[in-house]
């Protein structure tokens, strides 16, 4: 095996994680554009290149993707402000461009990674289902017995992704996600800016109850609390202020 060979794994090359954005869509719900979250993919990315590994960005279709507006800590809501390490991302030309060229999932050669990292945002929840293309990836890192992990919304693909027997992948498996009581908390918050009719909600489903209905031992560690779970090689992480805690279980999963 040759050691300057970049499709192939070996002990002297740096890990190699695969980290997948969604693409931008529209809201069903509410109307508005949505994507992937900063912090769910800066956090990580942080946390991996501190270690070494070679981070590459993904998105089921490719191209460029955009981000939740709150996720953005220059958005003038404020809700992100402190995040200094998006802060960081956003403004290294570097970084920022990798988000605006993603290659397509399609092209992720699963034995050229050792981990792939779904995150999440509000986009997932509205074009998870039809990105058959990234279930397949999904499970073919969980069936190689590679690190398979989501994070926040982008736990969603748990909701389709299934083993090739026909059973879905986190069937008996202990999981988080974006918990019923941050939905509520977020429903909550848009109601009260009279943004959206107290009969609806922001999201079209729910994580927690999808993850009940399939067979999965649901867990959460309470509202906005950091918190991130691994089964096996199955890593998952409860929302956006988990990202760190994502990361630090697939490393640890990789042996470092």
């Amino acid at each position: 095996m040759s050691l300057h060979d970049p499709n192939r794994l070996n002990p002297y090359a740096p890990k190699r994680v695969a980290i997948v954005l969604s693409n931008p869509a529209v809201s069903t719900t509410t109307g508005w554009p949505v994507g992937f979250w900063w912090s769910e993919l800066t956090h990580p990315y942080f946390a991996f290149t501190e270690k070494g590994y070679a981070v590459e960005l993904f998105s089921p279709d490719g191209g460029p993707c955009e981000a939740d507006a709150m996720s953005d800590p220059g958005d003038a809501s404020g809700y992100s402000a402190n995040d200094l390490i998006s802060q960081g991302f956003i403004h290294t030309p570097s970084l920022r461009a990798l988000v605006e060229a993603t290659r397509k999932v399609d092209e992720i050669d699963v034995s050229a990674f050792d981990a792939i990292v779904v995150a999440g945002g509000q986009a997932p929840m509205f074009t998870m289902e039809a990105a058959v293309n990234l279930h397949a990836k999904f499970v073919e890192f969980y069936t190689s017995g590679k690190v398979a992990a989501a994070l926040c919304h982008g736990v969603s693909i748990l909701n389709f992704a299934r083993l090739p027997s026909g059973e879905y992948l986190a069937k008996g498996k202990t999981v988080t996600g974006f918990a019923n009581v941050e939905e509520a908390f977020a429903d909550n918050a848009v109601w009260s800016m009279n943004l959206l009719s107290r009969d609806r909600h922001v999201m079209p489903w729910r994580i927690e109850d999808a993850m009940h209905r399939i067979g999965a031992n649901y867990v959460q560690a309470g509202l906005w609390r950091s918190f991130a779970i691994r089964d096996g090689n199955l890593i998952t992480g409860q929302q956006n202020f988990s990202g760190m805690a994502t990361a630090e279980l697939v490393i640890r999963a990789l042996g470092e």
